[in-house]
């Protein structure tokens, strides 16, 4: 019985441990995904209101039309923009398609940020609020060990993606998506022309620091707990 009870300890243990860094990835992809902020920076950065042809004030319009589509259970997207005095349909059916994929792999970031997040924080309020100061230092030590992973993998990520960043978004490409939608034609399709490939590099940067901070702010949390504890044992 002993046995098997500290077989489930060190088995929620290290699965806390796993949780944390797609806990933090996902949180850090759902907060890019609705930084409207993110969307304009692009847009200015990249002069995207030139490609297009479009204003600032209808640029706003795709951007927040694009996040309230990720967020709505609508099957589609329908955008309308001004351009030169007349209105139509940013998006064409290709685009739109491959944005309904696209949408499909957010709520999936959405679900794992959800189930990761209910287990998190599930493990961490039993470990805080009913077990012994004991249980307390292993999850803080859990923290410390699920923040490093998270460092360390997003490190090794973002040096494959540092070293290549073409071949790394390809292979995200080939490996998220079952069809060949995502390949656009950046003349006449405004979806790639509103998000170059030099957004997505941001972006990726934008969401691996992040990631990288919020690991490093609970690490120094968690230590800073184990360290005070551990004076007040000494003195």
């Amino acid at each position: 019985m002993e046995s098997t009870k500290r077989i489930l300890i060190i088995t929620a243990r290290w699965l806390f441990i796993l949780c944390l860094p797609a806990l933090l990835l996902t949180a850090s992809i759902g907060f890019a995904v609705n930084s409207q902020w993110l969307y304009e920076y692009g847009f200015d950065k990249y002069n995207v209101g030139q490609a297009t042809g479009l204003a600032d004030s209808e640029l706003e319009n795709a951007a927040s039309g694009l996040i309230d589509y990720f967020n709505s259970n609508k099957d589609s997207i329908e955008i309308t923009v001004i351009k030169d005095g007349q209105s139509f349909t940013l998006f064409n059916q290709k685009e739109v398609a491959h944005l309904k994929d696209v949408k499909g792999l957010i709520w999936l970031d959405y679900w794992v940020l959800l189930g990761t997040g209910v287990y998190v924080l599930v493990y961490a309020v039993v470990s805080l609020c009913w077990l012994t100061r004991e249980c307390r230092r292993r999850l803080a030590t859990a923290v410390i060990n699920g923040s490093g992973l998270t460092i360390g993998l997003i490190l090794l990520l973002g040096l494959l993606a540092l070293l290549d960043f073409d071949r790394f978004f390809l292979q995200f490409h080939l490996i998220s998506f079952a069809n060949d939608l995502w390949q656009l034609d950046p003349t006449k399709d405004y979806l790639i022309m509103l998000f170059p490939q030099g957004f997505w590099y941001d972006a990726t940067l934008f969401c691996a620091v992040l990631t990288v901070a919020m690991a490093a702010i609970l690490a120094g949390v968690a230590g800073g707990y184990l360290l005070i504890t551990r004076r007040r044992e000494i003195f």
